[in-house]
Protein backbone atom coordinates (compact mmCIF):
# COMPACT_ATOMS: atom_id res chain seq x y z
CA UNK A 1 0.00 0.00 0.00
CA UNK A 2 3.27 2.32 0.64
CA UNK A 3 6.47 3.04 -0.92
CA UNK A 4 9.65 2.33 1.36
CA UNK A 5 10.30 5.82 3.13
CA UNK A 6 14.11 5.13 2.92
CA UNK A 7 13.31 5.25 -0.99
CA UNK A 8 10.24 7.38 -1.64
CA UNK A 9 12.13 10.47 -2.62
CA UNK A 10 11.56 11.84 -6.26
CA UNK A 11 10.30 14.61 -8.80
CA UNK A 12 6.70 14.20 -9.50
CA UNK A 13 7.41 17.29 -12.15
CA UNK A 14 10.25 19.87 -12.18
CA UNK A 15 8.43 22.18 -9.59
CA UNK A 16 7.04 19.49 -6.95
CA UNK A 17 9.15 16.97 -4.89
CA UNK A 18 7.62 14.38 -3.54
CA UNK A 19 9.19 12.51 0.29
CA UNK A 20 7.56 9.79 2.20
CA UNK A 21 7.93 8.86 5.52
CA UNK A 22 5.87 6.93 8.20
CA UNK A 23 3.93 8.86 12.01
CA UNK A 24 5.00 7.14 14.99
CA UNK A 25 1.90 5.22 15.08
CA UNK A 26 2.18 3.61 11.57
CA UNK A 27 0.54 5.98 8.94
CA UNK A 28 1.68 7.27 6.43
CA UNK A 29 2.69 10.84 5.83
CA UNK A 30 3.96 12.43 2.03
CA UNK A 31 5.76 16.19 1.73
CA UNK A 32 4.88 18.13 -1.33
CA UNK A 33 7.39 20.47 -1.62
CA UNK A 34 7.77 23.44 -4.12
CA UNK A 35 10.02 25.48 -2.42
CA UNK A 36 13.74 25.69 -1.96
CA UNK A 37 15.93 24.11 -0.55
CA UNK A 38 13.49 21.02 -0.28
CA UNK A 39 12.71 20.79 -4.10
CA UNK A 40 16.64 20.66 -5.68
CA UNK A 41 16.68 18.11 -2.53
CA UNK A 42 19.55 19.98 -1.30
CA UNK A 43 17.80 19.88 2.78
CA UNK A 44 14.98 17.54 3.47
CA UNK A 45 11.72 17.78 5.86
CA UNK A 46 11.84 16.06 9.27
CA UNK A 47 11.06 12.78 8.90
CA UNK A 48 11.22 11.42 12.35
CA UNK A 49 7.74 11.57 14.50
CA UNK A 50 8.52 11.94 18.29
CA UNK A 51 5.41 11.47 19.55
CA UNK A 52 4.92 8.11 21.88
CA UNK A 53 1.91 6.75 19.82
CA UNK A 54 1.09 3.29 19.97
CA UNK A 55 1.17 1.61 16.78
CA UNK A 56 -2.08 1.86 15.22
CA UNK A 57 -2.70 -1.83 14.97
CA UNK A 58 -1.68 -2.40 18.18
CA UNK A 59 -3.54 -5.16 20.44
CA UNK A 60 -6.04 -2.99 22.48
CA UNK A 61 -6.21 -3.84 26.27
CA UNK A 62 -9.81 -3.98 27.83
CA UNK A 63 -11.06 -3.01 31.04
CA UNK A 64 -10.68 -6.74 32.39
CA UNK A 65 -6.82 -6.62 31.60
CA UNK A 66 -7.20 -8.93 28.59
CA UNK A 67 -5.43 -7.54 24.89
CA UNK A 68 -7.28 -8.12 21.76
CA UNK A 69 -6.47 -7.46 18.26
CA UNK A 70 -8.22 -4.04 17.03
CA UNK A 71 -11.52 -4.15 15.64
CA UNK A 72 -11.79 -3.17 11.75
CA UNK A 73 -14.85 -0.76 11.13
CA UNK A 74 -17.25 -2.16 9.43
CA UNK A 75 -20.09 -1.25 6.90
CA UNK A 76 -23.11 -3.02 6.71
CA UNK A 77 -25.86 -2.87 3.29
CA UNK A 78 -28.60 -1.24 3.17
CA UNK A 79 -30.73 -3.62 1.28
CA UNK A 80 -33.79 -0.54 0.27
CA UNK A 81 -31.02 1.65 -1.31
CA UNK A 82 -28.31 -1.13 -2.52
CA UNK A 83 -25.94 1.29 -0.25
CA UNK A 84 -22.85 0.51 2.08
CA UNK A 85 -22.99 2.49 5.08
CA UNK A 86 -19.65 2.46 7.05
CA UNK A 87 -20.08 2.37 10.56
CA UNK A 88 -17.20 4.56 11.70
CA UNK A 89 -18.02 4.84 15.75
CA UNK A 90 -14.32 5.91 16.56
CA UNK A 91 -14.98 9.11 15.00
CA UNK A 92 -17.51 10.63 17.73
CA UNK A 93 -14.02 11.32 19.61
CA UNK A 94 -12.06 12.72 16.76
CA UNK A 95 -10.40 16.54 16.73
CA UNK A 96 -13.29 19.37 16.80
CA UNK A 97 -12.49 22.58 16.11
CA UNK A 98 -9.51 22.96 18.56
CA UNK A 99 -7.60 26.55 20.08
CA UNK A 100 -5.08 27.46 17.38
CA UNK A 101 -2.10 26.63 19.65
CA UNK A 102 -3.38 22.63 19.46
CA UNK A 103 -4.28 22.99 15.41
CA UNK A 104 -2.84 19.26 14.62
CA UNK A 105 -2.55 20.32 11.26
CA UNK A 106 0.11 23.37 11.87
CA UNK A 107 3.56 23.08 11.25
CA UNK A 108 5.46 21.97 14.59
CA UNK A 109 6.33 25.01 16.72
CA UNK A 110 10.02 25.98 16.39
CA UNK A 111 11.93 24.95 19.72
CA UNK A 112 8.95 24.45 21.75
CA UNK A 113 8.08 20.52 22.97
CA UNK A 114 6.66 18.35 20.68
CA UNK A 115 2.98 19.01 20.29
CA UNK A 116 0.55 16.37 19.13
CA UNK A 117 0.58 17.98 15.72
CA UNK A 118 0.26 15.68 12.53
CA UNK A 119 3.33 17.29 10.38
CA UNK A 120 6.94 17.00 12.35
CA UNK A 121 8.24 19.69 10.29
CA UNK A 122 8.06 23.61 11.49
CA UNK A 123 7.15 24.46 7.93
CA UNK A 124 6.10 22.55 4.87
CA UNK A 125 4.71 23.68 1.29
CA UNK A 126 1.93 20.92 0.93
CA UNK A 127 1.42 17.74 2.68
CA UNK A 128 -0.97 14.64 3.13
CA UNK A 129 -1.25 11.64 5.46
CA UNK A 130 -3.53 9.08 6.75
CA UNK A 131 -6.25 10.08 8.74
CA UNK A 132 -5.97 9.28 12.45
CA UNK A 133 -9.55 9.02 12.58
CA UNK A 134 -10.56 7.21 9.80
CA UNK A 135 -13.91 6.52 8.29
CA UNK A 136 -12.45 3.52 5.73
CA UNK A 137 -9.45 1.77 6.64
CA UNK A 138 -7.95 -1.57 5.91
CA UNK A 139 -6.65 -3.74 9.27
CA UNK A 140 -4.22 -6.10 8.55
CA UNK A 141 -5.22 -9.59 8.95
CA UNK A 142 -8.57 -8.68 8.35
CA UNK A 143 -9.79 -10.42 5.34
CA UNK A 144 -12.59 -8.53 3.32
CA UNK A 145 -14.89 -11.22 3.12
CA UNK A 146 -19.07 -10.55 3.75
CA UNK A 147 -20.81 -11.50 6.54
CA UNK A 148 -24.21 -11.57 7.38
CA UNK A 149 -25.34 -9.61 10.89
CA UNK A 150 -27.55 -11.43 13.21
CA UNK A 151 -27.15 -14.41 10.88
CA UNK A 152 -29.32 -13.09 8.70
CA UNK A 153 -28.49 -13.16 5.17
CA UNK A 154 -30.90 -9.62 4.44
CA UNK A 155 -28.19 -7.57 6.08
CA UNK A 156 -24.61 -8.31 4.53
CA UNK A 157 -21.40 -6.59 6.38
CA UNK A 158 -18.25 -5.79 5.39
CA UNK A 159 -14.89 -4.23 7.24
CA UNK A 160 -14.86 -0.64 6.04
CA UNK A 161 -11.59 -2.16 3.94
CA UNK A 162 -10.37 1.62 2.64
CA UNK A 163 -8.42 4.68 3.18
CA UNK A 164 -8.88 8.09 4.01
CA UNK A 165 -6.55 10.67 3.59
CA UNK A 166 -5.51 14.24 4.46
CA UNK A 167 -4.01 16.84 2.42
CA UNK A 168 -3.11 20.07 4.05
CA UNK A 169 -2.90 22.96 1.44
CA UNK A 170 -0.46 25.55 3.11
CA UNK A 171 0.94 25.74 6.70
CA UNK A 172 -0.71 29.22 7.44
CA UNK A 173 -3.79 28.12 10.01
CA UNK A 174 -5.72 31.34 8.89
CA UNK A 175 -5.02 31.06 5.07
CA UNK A 176 -7.46 28.98 2.18
CA UNK A 177 -7.20 27.64 -0.85
CA UNK A 178 -8.64 30.54 -2.66
CA UNK A 179 -5.20 32.50 -1.81
CA UNK A 180 -2.46 30.18 -2.50
CA UNK A 181 -0.06 31.05 -5.31
CA UNK A 182 -0.48 29.26 -8.30
CA UNK A 183 2.55 27.59 -8.14
CA UNK A 184 1.33 26.53 -4.70
CA UNK A 185 -1.75 25.54 -6.39
CA UNK A 186 0.03 23.76 -9.15
CA UNK A 187 1.49 21.43 -6.21
CA UNK A 188 -1.96 20.45 -4.66
CA UNK A 189 -2.85 19.31 -8.32
CA UNK A 190 -0.11 17.03 -8.24
CA UNK A 191 -0.73 15.88 -5.17
CA UNK A 192 -4.05 15.26 -5.61
CA UNK A 193 -2.86 13.05 -8.57
CA UNK A 194 -0.19 11.35 -7.28
CA UNK A 195 -2.60 9.98 -4.76
CA UNK A 196 -5.31 9.18 -7.02
CA UNK A 197 -2.88 7.37 -9.07
CA UNK A 198 -1.14 5.01 -5.83
CA UNK A 199 -4.51 4.43 -3.86
CA UNK A 200 -6.48 3.23 -7.28
CA UNK A 201 -3.71 0.63 -7.49
CA UNK A 202 -4.56 -0.54 -3.97
CA UNK A 203 -6.14 -3.83 -4.17
CA UNK A 204 -10.31 -3.57 -3.32
CA UNK A 205 -10.18 0.38 -3.86
CA UNK A 206 -12.86 0.97 -6.61
CA UNK A 207 -13.21 4.49 -6.49
CA UNK A 208 -11.03 7.39 -5.63
CA UNK A 209 -13.25 10.83 -4.29
CA UNK A 210 -10.55 13.94 -3.75
CA UNK A 211 -12.71 16.95 -2.00
CA UNK A 212 -12.15 19.62 -0.04
CA UNK A 213 -14.88 20.86 3.05
CA UNK A 214 -14.90 24.63 3.80
CA UNK A 215 -16.36 26.69 6.57
CA UNK A 216 -18.43 25.52 9.80
CA UNK A 217 -21.68 25.61 8.14
CA UNK A 218 -20.53 22.77 6.02
CA UNK A 219 -19.53 20.88 9.26
CA UNK A 220 -15.50 21.39 9.30
CA UNK A 221 -13.75 20.38 12.69
CA UNK A 222 -10.72 22.30 11.86
CA UNK A 223 -10.55 25.27 9.37
CA UNK A 224 -6.92 24.91 8.95
CA UNK A 225 -7.17 25.13 4.91
CA UNK A 226 -7.11 21.05 3.81
CA UNK A 227 -9.09 18.72 1.97
CA UNK A 228 -9.26 14.81 2.50
CA UNK A 229 -9.18 11.63 -0.23
CA UNK A 230 -11.52 8.82 0.05
CA UNK A 231 -9.86 5.41 -1.20
CA UNK A 232 -13.52 3.46 -1.47
CA UNK A 233 -13.79 -0.24 -1.36
CA UNK A 234 -17.76 0.52 -3.39
CA UNK A 235 -18.85 2.51 -5.96
CA UNK A 236 -20.47 5.58 -4.37
CA UNK A 237 -24.23 6.21 -4.41
CA UNK A 238 -23.64 9.19 -6.54
CA UNK A 239 -20.99 7.61 -8.84
CA UNK A 240 -23.59 4.48 -9.29
CA UNK A 241 -26.06 6.64 -10.62
CA UNK A 242 -24.49 8.63 -13.01
CA UNK A 243 -22.87 5.26 -14.02
CA UNK A 244 -26.18 3.98 -14.95
CA UNK A 245 -27.02 7.03 -16.73
CA UNK A 246 -24.06 7.21 -18.64
CA UNK A 247 -24.46 3.61 -19.76
CA UNK A 248 -28.71 4.12 -20.99
CA UNK A 249 -27.36 7.07 -22.49
CA UNK A 250 -24.44 5.29 -24.75
CA UNK A 251 -26.82 2.70 -25.42
CA UNK A 252 -29.58 4.82 -26.59
CA UNK A 253 -27.07 7.43 -28.36
CA UNK A 254 -23.80 6.09 -29.06
CA UNK A 255 -22.72 9.22 -27.30
CA UNK A 256 -20.63 9.97 -24.06
CA UNK A 257 -22.88 11.65 -21.75
CA UNK A 258 -20.78 13.80 -20.01
CA UNK A 259 -19.25 14.68 -23.29
CA UNK A 260 -22.66 15.65 -24.85
CA UNK A 261 -23.75 17.30 -21.84
CA UNK A 262 -20.40 19.80 -21.64
CA UNK A 263 -21.04 19.86 -25.70
CA UNK A 264 -24.43 20.68 -24.92
CA UNK A 265 -23.55 23.66 -22.58
CA UNK A 266 -21.38 25.04 -24.89
CA UNK A 267 -23.55 25.45 -27.79
CA UNK A 268 -26.04 27.18 -25.49
CA UNK A 269 -23.21 29.44 -23.80
CA UNK A 270 -26.23 31.05 -21.42
CA UNK A 271 -24.66 28.92 -18.36
CA UNK A 272 -21.37 29.01 -19.49
CA UNK A 273 -19.15 30.80 -16.65
CA UNK A 274 -15.44 30.88 -17.64
CA UNK A 275 -13.33 29.46 -20.53
CA UNK A 276 -9.57 28.51 -20.84
CA UNK A 277 -7.33 26.15 -23.42
CA UNK A 278 -8.50 23.21 -21.63
CA UNK A 279 -11.35 23.66 -19.25
CA UNK A 280 -15.12 25.01 -19.38
CA UNK A 281 -16.70 26.39 -16.20
CA UNK A 282 -20.72 26.40 -16.44
CA UNK A 283 -23.47 26.23 -14.16
CA UNK A 284 -25.57 22.67 -15.21
CA UNK A 285 -28.93 23.03 -16.53
CA UNK A 286 -30.77 21.14 -13.34
CA UNK A 287 -28.20 22.78 -10.42
CA UNK A 288 -29.92 21.81 -7.34
CA UNK A 289 -27.66 24.04 -5.02
CA UNK A 290 -28.08 27.75 -4.16
CA UNK A 291 -24.47 28.02 -5.54
CA UNK A 292 -23.11 25.43 -7.77
CA UNK A 293 -20.76 25.47 -11.01
CA UNK A 294 -19.02 22.40 -12.96
CA UNK A 295 -15.38 22.62 -14.38
CA UNK A 296 -14.45 20.24 -16.85
CA UNK A 297 -11.92 19.37 -19.36
CA UNK A 298 -12.50 19.61 -22.96
CA UNK A 299 -10.37 16.46 -23.45
CA UNK A 300 -12.19 13.17 -22.62
CA UNK A 301 -10.47 12.40 -19.39
CA UNK A 302 -11.12 9.53 -16.91
CA UNK A 303 -9.48 10.90 -13.78
CA UNK A 304 -6.64 13.39 -12.41
CA UNK A 305 -3.28 11.43 -13.39
CA UNK A 306 -4.55 11.26 -16.84
CA UNK A 307 -4.49 15.05 -17.04
CA UNK A 308 -1.20 16.07 -19.02
CA UNK A 309 0.87 19.06 -18.86
CA UNK A 310 -0.85 21.67 -20.46
CA UNK A 311 -4.03 20.89 -18.82
CA UNK A 312 -2.43 20.93 -15.53
CA UNK A 313 -1.07 24.38 -16.10
CA UNK A 314 -4.37 25.62 -17.14
CA UNK A 315 -6.26 24.16 -14.55
CA UNK A 316 -4.58 26.04 -12.04
CA UNK A 317 -5.80 29.57 -13.41
CA UNK A 318 -9.15 28.61 -13.85
CA UNK A 319 -10.08 26.94 -10.19
CA UNK A 320 -8.46 29.82 -8.28
CA UNK A 321 -10.75 32.71 -10.74
CA UNK A 322 -13.79 29.85 -9.58
CA UNK A 323 -12.87 29.50 -6.01
CA UNK A 324 -12.24 33.40 -5.60
CA UNK A 325 -15.22 33.97 -7.07
CA UNK A 326 -17.35 32.09 -4.90
CA UNK A 327 -15.86 34.24 -1.99
CA UNK A 328 -17.68 37.51 -3.90
CA UNK A 329 -20.54 35.63 -4.27
CA UNK A 330 -22.46 37.05 -1.82
CA UNK A 331 -22.28 40.34 -0.05
CA UNK A 332 -23.60 42.03 3.39
CA UNK A 333 -26.56 43.42 2.78
CA UNK A 334 -27.40 47.19 3.41
CA UNK A 335 -27.95 48.12 7.07
CA UNK A 336 -25.81 45.04 8.60
CA UNK A 337 -22.54 45.53 10.57
CA UNK A 338 -20.35 44.82 7.50
CA UNK A 339 -22.81 45.85 5.13
CA UNK A 340 -21.16 45.58 1.60
CA UNK A 341 -18.08 43.52 2.65
CA UNK A 342 -17.92 39.80 0.71
CA UNK A 343 -19.16 36.66 2.63
CA UNK A 344 -16.88 33.83 2.57
CA UNK A 345 -18.23 31.28 1.56
CA UNK A 346 -18.63 27.63 2.81
CA UNK A 347 -18.39 25.23 0.20
CA UNK A 348 -17.54 21.71 -0.73
CA UNK A 349 -15.31 21.29 -3.83
CA UNK A 350 -16.08 17.50 -5.12
CA UNK A 351 -13.56 15.88 -8.13
CA UNK A 352 -15.63 12.84 -10.28
CA UNK A 353 -13.19 10.64 -11.28
CA UNK A 354 -14.38 7.76 -13.53
CA UNK A 355 -13.83 4.60 -11.03
CA UNK A 356 -10.91 2.42 -11.05
CA UNK A 357 -12.19 -0.50 -13.33
CA UNK A 358 -15.97 -0.04 -14.02
CA UNK A 359 -17.42 2.38 -15.71
CA UNK A 360 -13.69 3.82 -17.21
CA UNK A 361 -15.66 4.65 -20.86
CA UNK A 362 -18.80 5.89 -19.55
CA UNK A 363 -18.01 8.73 -16.87
CA UNK A 364 -15.30 11.88 -17.21
CA UNK A 365 -13.24 13.76 -14.87
CA UNK A 366 -14.75 16.72 -13.49
CA UNK A 367 -15.34 18.84 -10.32
CA UNK A 368 -18.52 19.92 -8.87
CA UNK A 369 -18.38 23.14 -6.37
CA UNK A 370 -20.91 24.12 -4.79
CA UNK A 371 -22.24 26.19 -1.53
CA UNK A 372 -25.75 25.67 0.76
CA UNK A 373 -25.49 29.40 1.62
CA UNK A 374 -28.61 30.96 -0.52
CA UNK A 375 -28.13 34.01 0.63
CA UNK A 376 -26.43 36.16 3.74
CA UNK A 377 -27.27 34.55 6.61
CA UNK A 378 -29.34 31.87 5.44
CA UNK A 379 -29.09 28.17 4.38
CA UNK A 380 -30.23 25.49 2.10
CA UNK A 381 -31.69 22.90 4.68
CA UNK A 382 -32.31 19.71 3.06
CA UNK A 383 -36.03 19.73 4.46
CA UNK A 384 -38.66 17.09 3.91
CA UNK A 385 -39.05 16.54 0.52
CA UNK A 386 -34.81 16.30 -0.32
CA UNK A 387 -34.13 14.47 2.95
CA UNK A 388 -36.90 12.16 3.53
CA UNK A 389 -37.59 11.46 -0.76
CA UNK A 390 -34.76 12.44 -2.24
CA UNK A 391 -36.86 15.02 -4.23
CA UNK A 392 -34.92 18.24 -4.47
CA UNK A 393 -36.35 21.72 -4.66
CA UNK A 394 -34.37 24.19 -5.86
CA UNK A 395 -34.28 28.00 -4.24
CA UNK A 396 -33.24 29.45 -7.39
CA UNK A 397 -32.46 29.30 -11.13
CA UNK A 398 -29.24 27.49 -12.52
CA UNK A 399 -29.13 30.82 -15.09
CA UNK A 400 -29.51 33.09 -11.97
CA UNK A 401 -26.22 31.74 -10.49
CA UNK A 402 -24.42 31.92 -13.94
CA UNK A 403 -25.53 35.29 -14.29
CA UNK A 404 -23.82 36.35 -10.40
CA UNK A 405 -20.66 34.06 -11.41
CA UNK A 406 -19.88 36.10 -14.27
CA UNK A 407 -19.88 39.50 -12.45
CA UNK A 408 -17.85 38.41 -9.23
CA UNK A 409 -15.22 36.11 -12.01
CA UNK A 410 -11.57 37.56 -11.80
CA UNK A 411 -10.06 38.11 -14.75
CA UNK A 412 -7.06 36.51 -13.70
CA UNK A 413 -4.60 35.44 -10.84
CA UNK A 414 -1.22 36.74 -9.77
CA UNK A 415 1.71 34.89 -8.97
CA UNK A 416 2.61 36.27 -5.42
CA UNK A 417 5.75 35.67 -3.20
Amino acid sequence: MSEDPATAVRLLAPTVRKTTTRLADGRELTYYDDSEPYLSGAATRRLDDPRPLPYRFADVVGDDGVARPVTAPQMRYDVLTGEWIPMATHRMNRTFLPPADANPFAPARPGAAYQDGEIPDTDYDVVVFENRFPSLVAVPGVPDEVASLDGEALWPTRPAAGRTEVICFDPNPTGSLAQVTPRRMRTVIEAWADRTLALSAVPGVEQVFCFENRGKEIGVTLHHPHGQIYAYPYLTPRTTQMLRQAVAHRHRTGGNLLRDVLEAELRSGRRVVAESDHWVAYVPAAARWPVEVHLAPRRDVPDLPALDEAERADLVGIYLRLLRAGDRFFAWPAGSEHEGEPITLPYISAWHQAPVREGREDLRLHLQLFSILRAPGKLKYLAGSESGMGAWVSDTTPERIADRYRQVLPAGVEERS
